[in-house]
């Protein structure tokens, strides 16, 4: 068997989880999960439920998955999949040709928060990640039988957000939760509003592709800097997607003090910018797909910040059969998923022989 994820979902056990407390404050957690963030934003804002309510899009990831799921458990932690949309159409189209109009996930991340909600793991999965993918259905209502070898991120272009979910619970054999995707133009919005994010280079990052010129230093980042921040991989490190992993991570870390520090409820204007804008960014499951539900999500979890996050990249090695791809180590990958099924901190172990996290580029942004 080559390292793959097939076989590991087969080791969920039948659990159930309680359902999360109803005040919960903002998930603070990278571009993707900024949205999050915004629905703060939704607080003080009873007048604009309706507007924002309508602003909301939704999957019925339930529906579409059925019981072909593990089951949940009943231990007060939380699992979200959350996506960044590289679809090319509409306002995207600036980031590059749409091929046939499709999309695909340009960036996913596993969070993992633990009981309580004080503190949070996050899995990076690399898009190029060669995976067994299992049967999803298309948007045509057609089922595709699945490939036992297929780049992650074919996925979201194949199936959809259900797809996606589907395959990443089949590499976990965790349930996941929630699911939150924000596009490319949703994200340079959703910082613009927060009034930008400030980063220290360690050197100067000049990339043409994401349009990035940045000079070693403190750098205060607009939206349009820091999707380029994110998307940069041939100019950064050893110019691979592992190293541009990396750079989101660090670009988290920045985010979420960059939202502790602003006083988001002391400007009103900002507060309704913020929450208009995080949830036309949104794609959310139907169980989140309400601004009730999404502010029940959001309380309580503001106490988590940078120190009581531990971030990694799916353990994964060069694909013996495509340079330019990886497959998950099989074992570490184990580790992972275990320590997270057991509530319990991510092994240094998991990650050691892992070609994820070894990047330099992590080195270049504080």
């Amino acid at each position: 068997m080559s390292e793959d994820s097939r076989g590991v979902g087969g080791r969920a056990e039948a659990r159930r989880r309680r359902k999360p407390a109803k005040s919960r404050k903002a998930l603070a957690i990278v571009a993707w999960s900024a949205a999050g963030v915004v629905l703060l934003g939704g607080a003080g804002l009873g007048w604009f439920y309706f507007k924002l309510n309508g602003n909301l899009k939704t999957v019925d990831i339930d529906g579409a998955l059925g019981k072909d799921r593990p089951q949940n458990v009943d231990n007060g932690s939380m699992d979200i999949l959350v996506l960044g949309s590289d679809s090319r159409g509409g306002a995207n189209s600036e980031y590059g040709r749409d091929d046939g109009g499709s999309a695909r996930s340009d960036t996913a991340m596993i969070i993992h928060l633990y009981d309580g909600h004080k503190k949070a793991s996050v899995i990076s999965i690399p898009r190029d990640t060669m995976v067994s993918r299992p049967p999803c259905t298309q948007s045509n209502g057609k089922t595709d039988k699945g490939r036992q070898r297929e780049q992650f991120n074919e996925a979201f272009t194949i199936g959809g957000a259900a797809c996606v979910v589907k395959t990443v619970e089949k590499m976990s054999g965790i349930r996941m939760d929630h699911y939150i995707e924000v596009d490319f133009t949703g994200f340079k919005k959703i910082i613009d509003n927060l009034g930008g994010v400030e980063v220290t280079t360690t050197k100067p990052i000049k990339d043409g592709s994401s349009h990035l010129d940045l000079p070693a230093g403190k750098n205060h980042l607009n939206g349009e800097q820091s999707l380029g921040l994110v998307r940069t991989r041939k100019s950064v490190g050893d110019g691979s997607d592992l190293g541009r992993i990396q750079l989101q991570q660090a670009f988290m870390k920045a985010l979420i003090k960059q939202v502790k520090g602003i006083g988001i409820f002391d400007n009103p204007k900002r507060l309704m910018d913020l929450a208009d804008t995080g949830t036309k960014s949104l794609t959310t499951d139907k169980s989140l797909g309400d601004v009730k539900s999404l502010l029940g999500f959001a309380q309580s979890l503001q106490g988590i910040d940078a120190q009581n996050m531990q971030m990694i990249t799916l353990p994964v090695a060069a694909d013996p059969l495509d340079s330019d791809r990886v497959v998950p180590l099989t074992k570490e990958s184990k580790m992972v998923w275990d320590a997270l099924l057991a509530e319990q901190p991510i092994p240094a172990e998991a990650t050691a022989k892992s070609a994820g996290d070894k990047s330099s580029a992590g080195e270049i942004v504080r």
